[in-house]
């Protein structure tokens, strides 16, 4: 059976650019996922927290508004950017795992029995990788289409969530990471790509 009208199921594109009928791309699925934490807490292996990922927002980014007066008029410049928190939400597990692994990077981040703080980032920082696949598991090796690095992080709050008799869903503790920076990997593909800066009037039009 022919399915060559399928090809036709798509946006049509400028015949100058492009063909003007070509199939629509496989999208990327939003459950096609795994989370890692390196440097998290203290105790081995932490894919412990991969394994009981229940959710994970992507890194969101925004830009800070310099404004220049200028006679009759304003001129507006991108300033400085804020990486905004990221939320991940964990599944506990009945050896409690996730909850000692959580405690432990609190801890490093202050003692809250003896009430001591950490003498520098450096000491409780931690890298988190969001990996998006292809949906390959088994004997079938995973590929992994695109990679957020988030570097610098630490746990700005966590949310031990509430216990209720009238659910049947299991027991989540929400953390918020908070991150310095985040670059996508393979470098080239997103944010981290490296990109020649513009001379005089070439693209950005002169001036401010």
């Amino acid at each position: 059976m022919s399915i060559s009208t399928l090809s036709k199921i798509t946006v049509p594109l400028d015949s100058n650019q492009s063909a003007s009928n070509q199939g629509l791309l496989m999208p990327k699925l939003q459950y096609r996922f795994r989370v890692s934490l390196e440097n998290f807490g203290v105790s081995t292996p932490t894919t412990e927290l991969t394994k009981q990922v229940v959710d994970i927002t992507r890194p969101n980014l925004s830009f800070e508004t310099t404004t220049i007066d200028v006679y009759n008029s304003k001129v507006y410049l991108a300033g400085k950017h804020t990486w905004e928190t990221v939320t991940l939400t964990l599944r506990e597990d009945v050896s409690n795992n996730v909850q000692k692994l959580v405690g432990e990077q609190l801890q490093k981040q202050f003692d809250f029995f003896e009430q001591s703080a950490a003498a520098s980032g450096s000491d409780y920082k931690f890298v988190t990788k969001i990996e998006i696949t292809d949906g390959a598991n088994g004997a079938n090796t995973v590929n992994v289409l695109e990679t957020f690095e988030l570097y610098g992080c630490y746990i700005e709050s966590a949310n031990y969530n509430q216990l209720a008799y009238q659910t049947s869903e299991p027991v989540t503790v929400t953390l918020a990471l908070r991150y310095d920076n985040a670059i996508q990997t393979p470098q080239g593909t997103g944010v981290g790509t490296a990109v020649g800066r513009t001379v005089n009037t070439l693209i950005t039009g002169g001036g401010a």
